[in-house]
């Protein structure tokens, strides 16, 4: 296994007593796949994805990479959030030579990496352009560029399409499967958007509430990976399995609150 999620539990000290986040989370993802956790509001989706980037401890278990137990942020998982958290003096080139910038390169080596990133995400026109005159799905674009000039083994995505309207979500999610597709990295995608899942990924891990843990592993097999697919009966079932699942356990995370 390229990415391995062994055994982890989190809980938090509150000040009603010990609140536990996650129980009992076991995945498996292979090099080069594409997978979401999905799950409502409560079933620890954010909380997993900093164990896995390294932003926080797991209480127990733990989460490898490549072999290597994840103690700590680093350049092997390259992270991009739901909002830019792109620096709005920096040029676009500029903002994604930062973390480049971190790992000490020469100014040769940043500007050619992330000028070659800047290509393969389409905003090579815009290396001098401030993130104000971006569109979002642009800054999120770059946003991903930063994450992969720094060449990680696993790319993290944490609701990034969740801020943008519907038809650039769309054009996003297409921009997404084609840069999969030509890098060949390993994904590992949180969200609570269903559609957005099956659309996406391979596998999807679907994830009850309070404590979160994972209700079923899915794996999403499509006749194809355009928008008219969304309209295929195949699609369709894969939504409302998960659907339920996200149903039935959002009412058993209700009567236990």
């Amino acid at each position: 296994m390229f990415l391995e999620i062994n055994n982890l539990h989190k809980h938090f000290n509150t000040k009603t007593g010990n609140l536990v986040v996650l129980k009992d989370i076991n995945m498996e993802i292979q090099r080069g796949e594409f997978i979401c956790a999905v799950g409502a509001s409560g079933s620890g989706k954010s909380t997993l994805l900093r164990q896995i980037a390294g932003l926080d401890q797991p209480t127990s278990g733990e989460v490898k990479v490549d072999g290597e137990v994840i103690t700590g942020p680093g350049p092997d998982r390259g992270m991009v959030f739901q909002h830019y958290t792109l620096f709005p003096w920096m040029t676009v080139q500029q903002n994604t030579e930062f973390g480049l910038k971190l790992q000490r390169l020469s100014k040769k080596e940043r500007r050619e990496k992330a000028s070659t990133y800047l290509e393969v995400v389409g905003l090579s026109k815009f290396a001098k352009s401030l993130p104000s005159e971006l569109s979002g799905g642009m800054k999120q674009r770059v946003a991903i560029a930063r994450a992969l000039a720094s060449e990680p083994k696993v790319l993290l995505l944490d609701e990034p399409f969740g801020a943008l309207d519907v038809h650039t979500k769309e054009l996003m999610h297409q921009f997404m499967l084609e840069l999969w597709e030509r890098t060949h990295l390993t994904v590992f995608m949180i969200t609570h958007d269903v559609e957005e899942a099956v659309f996406l990924s391979n596998r999807i891990y679907a994830l009850g509430a309070r404590p979160g843990t994972v209700r079923r592993e899915m794996s999403i097999k499509l006749p194809e990976r355009t928008q008219h697919v969304k309209r295929n009966s195949t699609f369709h079932d894969y939504r409302d399995e998960l659907m339920e699942i996200m149903r039935g356990h959002g009412q058993e995370a209700l009567i236990a609150a």
